[in-house]
Parts: structure tokens; sequence; C-alpha cells
């Protein structure tokens, strides 16, 4: 189980620790990771563990592999139901930012914050169509980039077409990265050190577009003094 001093960086949230989810469901955690990761992709709920859920389930399975207590489910299968569902959640995200439009923006909640929105459409801005690929690796931004996409009306072929090789290339790639790495006894029996490590990853983009940011914004007022 991950420790309590890991749990500040997971919300402090025990359904969010892949092994308590393990521990509680057996078998059945696959099918509950099956929904998570379609929340996270599609229904504005940015704060699920989707980059840990998806490593853990290929370690898991790699252990069920080697006889020990994991998810026995076939490999490639797995991979199969993972993407289809990171793939209709974003669809369903498309749907909603199409549907309600711009006014969503105003809209306001826990998990509903116009920070969030900001950031997703500069994103979008910055990288077009390749940001529904890159945005499923940044989390909040892989919650939100599909309905700015919807919002905006983009194509839904293009649309369609970006969102499914995002949704391969991340819930095949980290899936399988769990399911191979399986293998090395260290990450089996020191997990919570493996998720802490795919949480700080995938927070990364993150932290160095704040750093980014906050250097240009320091810049700013010295190239005026210069211009003036």
């Amino acid at each position: 189980m991950i420790p309590d001093l890991a749990y500040p960086m997971l919300l402090g949230l025990k359904w969010m620790d892949p092994e308590w989810l393990l521990d509680q469901f057996g078998q059945e955690m696959f099918w509950i990771s099956l929904a998570i990761i379609f929340i996270e992709c599609g229904l504005l709920f940015p704060i699920l563990p989707g980059d840990s859920l998806l490593f853990s389930v290929g370690l898991f399975i790699h252990r069920a592999g080697a006889g020990e207590a994991g998810i026995d489910v076939n490999i490639a299968l797995a991979c199969v139901l993972l993407a289809t569902a990171a793939f209709l959640g974003n669809v369903t995200g498309y749907e909603i930012g199409r549907f309600l439009g711009p006014k969503i923006y105003q809209r306001r909640g826990r998990f509903l914050k116009q920070e969030y929105f900001t950031k997703t459409e500069q994103f979008f801005d910055k990288h077009g169509a390749k940001a529904l690929v890159l945005g499923r690796f940044v989390p909040i931004v892989r919650t939100f980039i599909t309905l700015v996409a919807g919002v905006g009306k983009m194509n839904r072929r293009h649309f369609f077409l970006w969102s499914l090789v995002g949704a391969v290339l991340w819930a095949v790639g980290i899936t399988l990265l769990g399911y191979f790495l399986g293998g090395i006894e260290f990450l089996q029996d020191n997990i919570e050190a493996a998720l802490l490590l795919i949480v700080a990853i995938s927070v990364l983009p993150m932290v160095i577009e704040w750093w980014r940011h906050r250097r240009a914004a320091a810049a700013a007022p010295a190239e005026e003094t210069d211009a003036a």
C-alpha cells in the first residue's frame, strides 16, 4: 500500500491507490480502472490517477502471469480496452464542449476552474491538433483538452483521428511500460516508489511550463526598462 507520506500527492484518498483497489476488488479492479480512465478523459474530473493507474494495471497483469495476486487479463486485450475507454472518454468530453459551447467556461465548481480552461486553451493554441496527443501526458490538460476542442467546434473527423492516436499512445504505452517493468523485483516489492515516480514524471511538464512562464514574466519588466 502507498504509505501515509504519499497520500498528500494523491489527495489523501485510498481509492486512488491502485494497490488498495486491487486488495478491495480483486479481478474487478480492471473494470473499475476502465471506468476511471473514461471519467478522467471525458467527464471533467481531472484529479483521477490515470498515469499511475495504467502503469499499475500493466504491472498487476504481469504479476498474475507469474502466479501471484494480480489481474488475470490478457495484456493485448487490456491495452485495447483501456485505449478504447480513453478514446470514448475523449469523444464524450468533445461532445459536451460542442453542445454547451463557450458558456461552459463561465461555470464554476470544485473541478471547473477558469485557470484550467485558460491553461488548456493556451496549450491547444500552441500545439494545434497535436495537443490532443501531447495533452494526454499532461494532467488536467488531459481532461480539458477535448472539451476545448469541442467548444471550438474542431472538425470531428480530425478530432477523432488525433484523439485516437493520443489514446493509443497514452493508454497502451504506459500500460505496457508497467507490464514489462513488472519483471523487476524491486518494483514489485516497492510499488509505492514506482507510483510516486510516475506521478512526479506526469507533473513534470506542468512544472516546466510554470517555470518558463515565471521566467518570461520576470524578463518582461527588464525588456520594458531597456526599451524605455
